[in-house]
């Protein structure tokens, strides 16, 4: 299988530009952009064997991936845990109530007496 010429621009030009995007290369499989969360659980799998180097850096841009101006740049610290996409999973998630108040803990239901 060969990769198109505008993947492997973006692998070797594109990639070190970017914060926390890593490329695993494997031999003769497609190109495809695997997002993890920050604990490494995959979060979906895009192919890019049919898209043009930009439309690529557009995607990973929208994913949040930070791009440096040049491979050794610093990393704003706001950018240090990007993609922030993956960030909202350290937050523990909120059950929104109607009255607008956090929801009162149910001890009970969650600790059932044995």
């Amino acid at each position: 299988a060969g990769h198109s010429p505008q993947v492997k621009a973006f692998v070797t030009q594109d990639i070190p530009l970017y914060h926390n995007l890593e490329m695993k290369h494997l031999p003769g499989a497609d190109p495809e952009l695997v997002l993890l969360s920050f604990r490494y659980e995959e979060l979906e799998r895009i192919p890019l064997s049919d898209m043009t180097r930009e439309e690529i850096n557009q995607l990973v841009e929208e994913l949040g991936f930070y791009r440096k101006k040049t491979p050794d740049a610093p990393v704003p610290e706001e950018f240090q845990f990007a993609p922030a996409k993956s960030l909202p999973i350290l937050l523990p998630p909120q059950a929104p109530t109607a009255d607008g108040k956090t929801p009162a803990k149910h001890d009970k239901e969650e600790h059932p007496d044995l």
